[in-house]
């Protein structure tokens, strides 16, 4: 029988059908929902519904009825999808809201260091939000011995009796040897018990983080099972088959069985899509994507075609996750104002969806004319009052929309576009509660408002260095317009919106490919350790269910830190139309590549090319007192435009095995010095990075054991 039963074939499918991604986005006001025809670019479908956070189901809810307004309303047939993906913000939200299960760390290590391994180990004093730490109980197992079952399984037993309800199991090295963890996460899932080992969240050193990160991981393992489940049981419901996806904070989508076991790898999941958006969708190199949503606004730095990647810090612990750096404020379109002496105090971080209110500005006038400003706390625990508006039979919330509706800053095709008369009235209203105009106390909401994002930007320019002259500022989200202009013209910098602002992160999420990470200290990695980790990395990939011709890797190696990463991605479908939209052309590459490297289209030429990479060589003549020297910066593109190596000067080998090894061989001689250069070699499916090889002939023998295997490759020297 066809998996997908609305088909009279597969045949048909492959020939008559639509390839269609969904993407939903989870907000914390709205769920909105995207369908992308993959072959074409072409955006076939979109809804929105408000997010079910009150509902029994919780946000799968919002999920299912935003999928099947969608699919009723753009004629989708079920068959035609391809993949769907979705963000999320329960594990975040979890942490939050102290919505955490009780977690015991079971810590091993030999008996005379017993008392080192507990102190830094027993973490219950960690806090996860400002108002609680991690609730959690602590023992120990000696493996100076054998540990057995029994010693494992009546640990798991104590520790559920003082009401743990998940385990941790961390060792001292055991990302080098992680038997004893994962003895003790067997005997835990045989309790039925959920279970984190520390050398699955990281294979970095450092107990002491791995431990905090695996902890905060398990705390929140019930609540994703849960919501896990309630999500897949519904898409299935629809009668949807297709692969079902997460977003991580890194951009990457996986599978749900990543959500419930690493539900820590989507912290930041929301935010990560609108930048994704902006990345595949947008093709944005250089610039500053602010996308304002209902309830927040995310703020991202893109430079040279890459976020930002960072370890993830969680109310002040540092964890062994990397997520894009994102800034997250609690001002955006439906953030509700506090009053204090007669003026605008503060806008927000609560919304209008949090105290249950519609915006005045989408009210009737004549409903409005009647009303009077009233003092609401839209949770108990609020210790001042925003300002709402009373009428007949009900209240509605005083927002950033409403105020820039009253101005006139939101043009009629605006998503954030309301009903103009409503608007003026509602500032009216608030401008003789205060005494000033309606126009005065609109301009001094959006001021008080924008600040915040003003500020923000402000820092990250000067973080990186980052010249106004040449920077954009990108709005994005269903309240782009309603803060972002005012902020771009405070600051003096350009300004754009995004292309469907309003759905530009569920676009994000259903353009990202699957998308995987591991780090693992090694002092001076071998070629042999190297090629294991891409071995093991490229089977985890395909486990997640990426194509294995579509997977890519890239290596690098942080020799301070004795740090190797490898990062890989790939496709759940290979894509083979060339008119994919987030598949780059040459000439759209070349734009890219002079973009970013900062110099005319025609000084840039494409030196090589693969399935999967471009490779653009600069050419820059500088003068020097009385000669010249010529300067050829590299630049490695995948097909997505994303920046992949960049380096000042370089020197390329291109050619057959043989010639490519004899050239640099001659080439690393010739440069009369022992600390060898950063090395790197391309071939179709990834990009190696020898940095962590120091001595010459152990980059000779890796260059030569990838090249045994590569059918077209090239090699890039910085010089």
């Amino acid at each position: 029988m066809s998996r997908y039963p609305q088909c009279a074939s597969q045949e048909k499918r492959l020939t008559s059908l639509r390839r269609i991604r969904i993407g939903i986005d989870v907000g914390g006001t709205f769920t909105k929902a995207v369908a992308i025809d993959i072959k074409t670019g072409q955006i076939v479908g979109k809804s929105t519904v408000p997010t079910s956070h009150g509902s029994q189901k919780g946000v799968s809810e919002g999920i299912v009825i935003a999928l099947s307004k969608m699919l009723a309303d753009s004629k989708i047939d079920i068959s035609e999808i391809e993949l769907i993906a979705h963000s999320t913000t329960q594990a975040i939200n979890a942490l939050l809201e102290s919505d955490t299960a009780k977690v015991g760390i079971i810590a091993m290590g030999v008996n005379p260091e017993k008392g080192h391994i507990i102190k830094r180990t027993n973490i219950s004093d960690a806090k996860i939000n400002s108002d609680q730490a991690l609730n959690t109980e602590h023992a120990f197992l000696d493996t100076g011995h054998l540990i057995t079952e029994s010693e494992v399984s009546n640990t798991i037993s104590d520790l559920k009796k003082k009401g743990v309800q998940v385990i941790v199991a961390t060792e001292a090295f055991g990302v080098d040897d992680p038997s004893n963890e994962i003895f003790v996460m067997k005997n835990a899932m045989e309790q039925k018990i959920p279970a984190t080992a520390s050398h699955e969240i990281s294979g970095i050193y450092g107990l002491e983080i791995r431990t905090l990160t695996a902890a905060i991981n398990a705390s929140v393992l019930p609540k994703t099972f849960e919501v896990a489940d309630f999500v897949e049981d519904a898409i299935r419901g629809v009668g949807v088959t297709a692969p079902l996806m997460i977003m991580k904070g890194d951009g990457g989508v996986t599978n749900m069985d990543t959500f419930r076991t690493k539900p820590i790898l989507t912290i930041l999941s929301g935010p990560a899509a609108s930048v994704a958006g902006a990345l595949l969708y947008l093709k944005v190199s250089n610039g500053i994507f602010i996308e304002v949503g209902g309830t927040s606004t995310n703020i991202c730095i893109i430079k040279n075609g890459k976020p930002e990647i960072r370890y993830v810090t969680i109310n002040e612990h540092p964890t062994c996750i990397r997520s894009m750096d994102v800034r997250i404020l609690g001002v955006a379109g439906g953030s509700m104002i506090k009053l204090k002496d007669n003026r605008v105090w503060k806008v927000g971080p609560r919304s209008a969806h949090i105290a249950g209110l519609r915006y005045s500005c989408f009210a009737e006038p004549e409903v409005l004319k009647r009303g009077k400003i009233i003092s609401v706390r839209p949770k108990q625990s609020d210790s001042e009052p925003y300002v709402a508006i009373e009428c007949e039979g009900e209240t509605f919330a005083i927002t950033n929309t409403c105020a820039a509706n009253a101005l006139g800053l939101i043009e009629k095709i605006d998503y954030s576009y309301a009903n103009q008369n409503s608007a003026k009235i509602a500032m009216e209203l608030l401008g003789r509660h205060v005494g000033v105009t309606g126009a005065e106390i609109a301009m001094s909401v959006i001021q008080t408002a924008s600040f915040e994002i003003t500020k923000t930007v402000s820092k990250i320019l000067k973080e990186f260095k980052m010249d106004k002259t040449h920077t954009q500022i990108i709005g994005g989200g269903g309240g782009a317009s309603v803060l972002v202009p005012f902020v771009a013209k405070q600051l003096g910098i350009s300004y754009k919106k995004a292309e469907h602002a309003d759905v530009i992160s569920s676009i994000g999420v259903a353009s990202s490919m699957i998308q995987e990470e591991i780090e693992h200290t090694i002092t001076n990695p071998t070629p042999e350790q190297i090629s294991e980790l891409q071995k093991k990395i490229h089977q985890t990939m395909i486990d997640k269910g990426a194509v294995p011709e579509s997977i890519t890797i890239d290596s690098e190696y942080i020799s301070e830190k004795s740090l190797l990463r490898l990062s890989a991605t790939g496709n759940v479908e290979m894509d083979s139309s060339d008119n994919a939209k987030n598949v780059f052309t040459l000439n759209e590459a070349k734009i890219r590549a002079s973009e970013i490297l900062n110099m005319s289209s025609d000084l840039v030429d494409l030196s090589f090319e693969t399935d999967h990479y471009f490779v653009f060589t600069g050419h820059i003549s500088e003068k020097k007192l009385f000669s010249k020297k010529n300067r050829h910066p590299i630049l490695v593109l995948d097909r997505y435009g994303r920046q992949k190596l960049s380096i000042k000067n370089g020197k390329l080998f291109l050619g057959g095995k043989i010639s490519i090894l004899e050239e640099i061989d001659d080439f690393l001689e010739s440069r009369h010095s022992e600390i060898a250069p950063q090395v790197y070699l391309l071939n179709n499916l990834k990009l190696v990075d020898f940095s962590g090889l120091t001595s010459i002939s152990h980059i000779l023998s890796a260059i030569k054991e990838d090249l045994d295997s590569s059918d077209k490759a090239a090699v890039i020297v910085e010089i």
